[in-house]
C-alpha cells in the first residue's frame, strides 16, 4: 500500500470546543489545576490525596483523584490484565514497571490529568513517579495547555525506613527477600523534586492536617476561592 494511504499517516486535527475552559471554571467557581503527589511507596501519597479530595468535596470543589494503582487497573493495565486480547496486543499495550513502561505510565496519566484540569477540575495524582524528567514533562504538558502555575508538585518526604516499616502492600518485604525487582528505593532510584511547590513530612502529622496544607496552598495560589 502506498505510504500516503496508510492509516497511521492520516492527519489528526485539534477541534476547538464550543464550551471553553474559562466557561467551565466560571460554572465551577474555581480554577482547574493538577496537584501531583510524588514519593516512595508507603510515604502516604494516596492517603493524603484522598484526605484532600474529601476536603475539596465537602467545600463544593469539583475534584478527582487519579491514583496510580487504580489507573493501572484499566488505562495502564499490565500485560497480564490484557491477556484476553491476545499475547501480541497485551505485550504491545500493557505496562509493567520497567523504566520505559513507567515513563509511558506517567505520560498517559499526565495527559488525562491535563484533560481533567481543562475541564475545570482540581485534579489530584498519587503515584511514585520516581524520575524528574517524567514529572517535568507532566508539568510542561499541563502548563502549556493551561497557564504557568497550573501544576503543583507535592513531595511527600517520608524517610525510606519509615516507608519500609509501613509497607502497606508488602513490596519492601518481597524486595528484601529477592522476590521483587525494580522497587523504587531498594534497587531502583528515586529522584526527589528539586523545586516542588510543597514538601510534606509524611511521617509527621495526620493525613488530614497535611492535606489541609495543600488546600491552603491552592487558596494562596488562586485556584480556590
Amino acid at each position: 500500500m502506498p505510504e500516503q494511504y496508510k492509516l497511521e499517516h492520516t492527519e489528526v486535527t485539534w477541534h476547538q470546543h464550543a464550551v471553553t475552559r474559562a466557561d467551565r471554571e466560571r460554572l465551577n467557581g474555581h480554577r482547574g489545576c493538577v496537584v501531583w503527589f510524588t514519593g516512595y511507596s508507603g510515604c502516604g501519597k494516596s492517603t493524603i490525596a484522598n484526605a484532600l479530595d474529601r476536603q475539596l468535596f465537602e467545600r463544593g470543589v469539583h475534584s478527582f483523584l487519579l491514583d496510580g494503582d487504580n489507573v493501572r487497573q484499566g488505562l495502564n493495565a499490565s500485560p497480564d490484565r490484557l491477556r484476553e486480547h491476545g499475547r501480541e496486543y497485551a505485550q504491545r499495550f500493557g505496562l509493567g514497571f520497567s523504566a520505559q513502561d513507567r515513563q509511558e505510565n506517567i505520560r498517559r496519566i499526565a495527559a488525562v490529568a491535563q484533560l481533567f484540569a481543562s475541564a475545570g477540575l482540581v485534579t489530584l495524582t498519587a503515584l511514585v513517579s520516581p524520575y524528574r524528567r517524567e514529572r517535568d514533562a507532566a508539568r510542561r504538558l499541563v502548563e502549556t495547555a493551561g497557564s504557568p502555575g497550573d501544576f503543583l508538585e507535592v513531595f511527600v518526604d517520608t524517610p525510606l525506613p519509615v516507608c519500609e516499616a509501613r509497607d502497606p502492600k508488602g513490596l519492601y518485604r518481597k524486595a528484601r527477600a529477592g522476590e521483587l525487582r525494580g522497587l523504587t528505593g531498594i534497587d531502583a532510584p528515586y529522584e526527589p523534586p528539586e523545586q516542588p511547590e510543597l514538601i510534606l513530612p509524611g511521617d509527621q502529622g495526620t493525613p488530614e492536617s497535611l492535606a489541609q496544607r495543600v488546600f491552603q496552598q491552592l487558596q494562596r495560589r488562586g485556584h480556590l476561592p
